[in-house]
């Protein structure tokens, strides 16, 4: 696998969730372009966005229904209109949408029918140009679309509820029989499903193709654990920790620390690594790999979960009683390595990170994640910590630094959070009068030794608190963050530019 590329770059973290729009939610349509448009005049070349998956529990893209299917609500209904599918009454009777703000619920009453309606269209009578495609992206993808069209199906039948609750016992289990007569029950669900999943991935790589050769790359992302309710576990649970009746005998969360006495309880079903490891990994390399077609470059989540992971059993109501259990991550990238020799991966190494984690990220040669927001702290003695891993005097060239991820408070938020001492150490740390902190830690990230260095669109517009993407811990609120129509986004990525170029990160070498 490929390190950083030995270009210094730099570029924005935005989820397509988070653009305009008129039809509630960011989507694969004209803004999208636009915004690649506006990342290229500000000299910047990567795009960070979140995970592509079908969101579930909380609205969270970390909790998709599948690690390889995409957010049906990102597609675009103009572009389904474009292609003859959707016609002018039906985008006309669109609600008047908060701009600010994604009201999940909402766009899902007005977009789902639609995109069911242009599913139907396009099934009774393909479009020429699109034959082809369909049939590949259909026969490319039948190991995981053929169960996810079904699952989707399915829940839609038994009343949106979580396949291992409250559906029938032999399709809870997956037995054969049971898929055959289901699967001709809902066929017709079914194959919406697949024609849905072809709009988005026929409408994403469209915008990744314009946005590679506008020399935009694009960060992708993968969460390490799945989501209890999806079809990865569902159409897979030979590989996962499960009974024989469909229970999740061990969970996934992080041991108690001085924030939280009983720990974090994630409730994600943990792999059988044995039963992974003997099939060489294959439903990991297909993940990263899928995952590989839709981006350029591909960002780990809790990559310290695939050196040891928290086994919490499942029966536990809190994280109290879990263990460390190694997992196999050195065996896994040689398989991923050998199956994709040129994928370029970010691990995300937050938290708590030990010896033996660092160890195995620098053995794979991964870059791993700094963030200014963690840099200022003071040690046991009331000393200003120096040696801080995240201050930008310690970092190594490869290393992606960020002013602050998709879990954090915007930069402006957080600056005013801190506490006097704090912020006395971070104005002499950079000779700054903190008036302009967001820009001041955008300078400082751009300057660093960091080969890659990526801000949130948040932090270039200077927004406060209100603009936080999400909260760790909470639910409801969170990912719903847009900017709206009216947000003068050009000039701050002109003024990134200056930065970009004066501190080598421009994809050309000035004249």
């Amino acid at each position: 696998m490929d390190a950083l590329t030995n270009r210094r770059a730099s570029g924005i973290l935005l989820h397509p969730t988070s653009l305009p729009g008129k039809y509630g939610i960011g989507d694969f349509g004209r803004e999208a372009f636009a915004f690649v448009d506006a990342l290229a005049e500000g000299g910047q070349t990567l795009w960070q966005i979140l995970p592509l998956g079908p969101i579930g529990y909380g609205e969270s893209p970390y909790s998709p229904f599948s690690t390889f299917a995409g957010e049906d609500l990102l597609i675009s209904l103009d572009g389904l209109a474009e292609l003859g599918l959707l016609d002018g009454n039906d985008l006309n009777a669109a609600p008047a949408f908060d701009e600010n703000r994604v009201n999940y619920e909402a766009v899902r009453s007005f977009k789902r029918p639609l995109l069911e309606k242009a599913a139907d269209a396009f099934l009774k009578k393909i479009p020429a140009k699109l034959k082809t495609d369909w049939e590949k992206f259909c026969r490319n993808n039948a190991d995981w679309l053929d169960d996810y069209a079904l699952f989707t199906a399915l829940r839609k039948e038994f009343g949106e509820t979580a396949w291992n609750s409250a559906w029938d016992r032999d399709i809870m289990r997956k037995e054969p029989s049971a898929v055959k007569k289901w699967s001709q029950y809902l066929k017709h669900s079914a194959e919406q499903v697949k024609a849905i999943q072809f709009f988005f991935d026929f409408q994403w790589k469209a915008v990744k193709i314009y946005a590679n050769e506008k020399n935009v790359r694009i960060i992708g992302d993968i969460p390490i654990f799945v989501s209890p309710d999806s079809a990865d576990v569902w159409a897979n649970r030979h590989l996962f920790l499960t009974d024989s009746e469909c229970r999740y005998t061990s969970v996934a969360g992080v041991p108690p620390d001085y924030f939280s006495p009983t720990g974090q309880r994630w409730g994600n079903p943990l792999y059988d690594w044995k039963a992974m490891e003997a099939d060489g990994f294959h439903w990991w390399v297909r993940r990263i790999q899928r995952t590989a077609e839709q981006v350029d470059i591909i960002r780990i989540d809790h990559f310290r979960g695939l050196r040891a992971f928290w086994k919490i059993p499942g029966s536990e109501k809190t994280a109290e009683k879990g263990k460390w259990i190694k997992a196999p991550g050195e065996k896994l990238f040689a398989a991923v390595a050998k199956a994709l020799p040129r994928a370029e991966i970010i691990a995300e190494d937050l938290g708590l990170i030990t010896e033996d984690v660092t160890a195995l990220r620098k053995k794979l040669h991964l870059p791993g994640m700094k963030i200014l927001q963690f840099a200022f702290e003071f040690t046991g003695d009331g000393r200003f910590n120096s040696a801080n891993g995240f201050l930008p005097h310690n970092y190594e060239t490869d290393s992606v630094v960020y002013t602050g991820t998709h879990d954090n408070d915007t930069t402006v938020g957080w600056y005013k959070t801190l506490s006097e001492p704090i912020r006395d150490v971070i104005r002499r740390y950079y000779g700054i009068s903190g008036e302009d902190i967001a820009w001041d830690l955008i300078r400082s990230a751009s300057a660093s030794r960091a080969r890659y260095c990526i801000f949130p669109l948040q932090d270039l517009l200077s927004l406060d608190s209100d603009a936080r993407m999400n909260t760790p811990a909470t639910v409801g609120g969170n990912w719903s963050w847009r900017f709206s129509p009216q947000t003068d986004i050009l000039n701050p990525l002109r003024r990134l530019r200056g930065l970009t170029e004066l501190y080598g990160r421009l994809p050309w070498a000035p004249k």
